[in-house]
């Protein structure tokens, strides 16, 4: 075999508890779709041919230093806290030591039944695993941290659903681990403390080496995912199903199931077909973050010395992020607006756009990319609404250097629009991958103008917008 995959592999030598050793199942007829060949170059995979990569990367045959497990894990799952969740269909083949001397998870999704599995058949039908390689790749191209996508396979086998049978397939995901909120919820739940603090101290080494204690690593945590959710709303992104079990110690974007981007600006957009009461709506992820992390914060509380003291310094972290996420998402607004300085009038600045946007039905990503080439005004429906504020905008501006260059730097031209990506699904399976490819194309240089791709930055006509996504199942 000419492929190569330089497995390093730490989460394995955990004790048993910590996952159940797992081989995936194998699939009929596997054929590659799509192999990220700069994404390997980084991870230091060799690939081998497009029949190696299929086998591999299907689960049909596993490589040399692979140790695959299902990893176990609990969550609160809108609100709800299930005591044990776990990989149901998705099998970690190891970990790899990328370039840059991180090291990154190589897991398998959809490949086949778990202990963890419940009532599932641990598989994925193709559309979740083009839409999941497509939004993360472009994600990691917006710059904003995330699991990645190193190869999608068509299983040749039938998965059955709602809509009847389809075409089976299988994503291999890389992270910089998959160490979730639920994670440490599984074994806070079951006051196993010697597990608690071997998990601990395997996140702190892997994530977090300057941490001093828990309270230190809880800090960084809640920095990262401050950090994370500004940059989410920043692009007009929804989460949609941010439950502790998708939320990562490492501060990284995961699970792509319902999440979608926002075309017309609206603050309480809600896309998941599961979330029934907007728990997880746009304007609601920074106190979601912050509830999530309160729970990370609780099962972190065993491992101090003086669990009174720990509880009211953890309260006043989490109650503070909300806050914090604020801060951080008006500081990227203000670079939108291509203010690299603060003045005291840029919060209205922001406020007032923001309302005139959603007042007069304005798209969110082609609003804030006019700003810089001068077509914004034509998002409005009625485009003098706009005038008044783009006078006290540019006199703004006269105080910035290069408020132009600092636009096109932040608001990208292209997004991965949720129509696009469904009508990419489609297409696929009837067999026409043209779609996802060029997708993939286009959205690896989000900030470019490509004249070629003008299409793929207008908004959904009526009968083409989607109003519900759904989870990868």
């Amino acid at each position: 075999m000419t492929l190569h995959v330089p497995f390093d592999n730490s989460y394995a030598t955990l004790p048993d508890r910590f996952f159940t050793r797992q081989r995936p199942e194998p699939v009929g007829t596997p054929r590659l779709i799509r192999f990220n060949t700069a994404l390997a170059e980084e991870l230091g995979i060799a690939p081998g041919t497009p029949d190696e990569m299929a086998r591999v990367f299907s689960g049909n045959e596993i490589p040399q230093g692979a140790t695959p497990l299902a990893q176990a894990y609990a969550g609160h799952q809108f609100g709800g806290f299930s005591p044990q969740l776990g990989d149901g269909r998705a099998i970690l083949l190891g970990e790899v030591v990328d370039r840059d001397g991180r090291r990154r998870d190589i897991q398998l999704k959809g490949a086949g039944r778990t202990p963890y599995s419940r009532m599932g058949d641990g598989r994925a039908w193709l559309g979740p695993v083009l839409r999941e390689y497509v939004l993360s790749e472009a994600m990691h191209a917006l710059g904003i941290p995330t699991t990645r996508a190193l190869a999608a396979v068509a299983t040749g086998d039938p998965v059955h659903r709602e809509q009847g049978a389809l075409p089976g397939a299988v994503l291999t995901r890389v992270a910089a681990s998959h160490i979730r909120v639920g994670t440490f919820e599984y074994f806070a739940a079951r006051r196993d403390l010697d597990a608690l603090r071997a998990l601990y101290a395997h996140t702190r080494d892997r994530h977090y080496p300057g941490a001093g204690d828990p309270g230190e690593m809880l800090e960084a945590v809640i920095d990262r995912q401050a950090a994370l959710v500004a940059d989410w709303m920043a692009i007009g992104f929804i989460h949609g199903v941010m439950n502790t079990d998708n939320t990562t110690l490492s501060g990284e974007t995961i699970d792509y199931g319902p999440a979608a981007y926002m075309d017309a600006w609206h603050p309480v957009t809600v896309y998941s077909s599961i979330d029934r009461h907007g728990r997880y709506a746009y304007d609601n992820q920074a106190q979601v973050i912050a509830w999530n992390l309160a729970q990370l914060a609780s099962a972190l509380v065993p491992l101090m010395p003086d669990q009174d003291d720990a509880i009211a310094q953890f309260t006043r972290m989490v109650h503070a992020m909300p806050t914090r996420v604020e801060g951080e998402r008006r500081q990227r607004f203000r670079a939108k607006l291509g203010l690299a300085t603060h003045q005291g009038g840029d919060t209205a600045l922001i406020d007032d756009l923001l309302k005139l946007m959603q007042d007069h039905g304005a798209d969110f990503t082609n609003t804030f990319r006019g700003l810089a080439d001068g077509t914004a005004r034509g998002q409005f429906t009625d485009p003098a609404a706009f005038d008044a504020w783009e006078a006290r905008w540019k006199t703004r501006l006269q105080a910035e250097a290069d408020p132009y260059g600092l636009m096109r730097r932040t608001n990208p031209a292209y997004i991965p629009r949720n129509h696009r990506v469904e009508q990419m699904i489609q297409a696929a399976t009837r067999g026409d991958y043209a779609p996802f490819e060029r997708l993939l194309d286009v959205l690896a240089h989000p900030f470019d103008d490509q004249p070629d791709a003008d299409d793929l930055r207008r908004p959904p006509e009526p009968h083409e917008e989607v109003k519900q996504t759904f989870c990868g199942t």
